[in-house]
């Protein structure tokens, strides 16, 4: 599938220059933040728990998981061997379940490389003859 430079690839889609209808939502409450803001702190003070959430939400986002590198060995000369090695790591308990699901992933990933790397290899060999 390709498309045409300059054509959109959804002729029938929104058109260009409608605004989104959150930000018309946001420009309604634009003129009240302040006040609104607030009665949300002052809510949060009353003990109303959606209202401290509400803020805390706000000053202190949540902290998102960081993967630390990893220094891992992986035997075998097939994917398959790979994998299997992977699962041996699983089972003597030397990685978490997170980095073995990465690695399987990183290894699938490979495979499918793999794969079309072999089908073009093929289709050029094909298209030669």
């Amino acid at each position: 599938m390709s498309f045409k430079k300059g054509e959109s690839g959804n002729p029938q889609g929104r058109p260009r220059g409608i605004a989104d209808k959150r930000v018309e939502l946001r420009a309604l409450l634009d003129p009240h933040k302040e006040e609104l803001v607030a009665k949300a702190v002052e809510r949060a003070l009353e003990g109303d728990t959606q209202a401290l959430r509400l803020c805390l939400e706000r000053l202190i986002p949540p902290i998102k998981s960081q993967d630390l590198p990893i220094q891992v060995s992986i035997a075998g000369e097939t994917l398959t061997e790979k994998a299997e090695s992977v699962l041996q790591l699983a089972e003597s308990g030397d990685l978490a379940i997170s980095e073995i699901s990465s690695l399987l992933q990183s290894l699938s990933t490979l495979a499918r490389i793999i794969d079309v790397d072999e089908l073009e290899r093929r289709i050029t060999a094909l298209e030669g003859k």
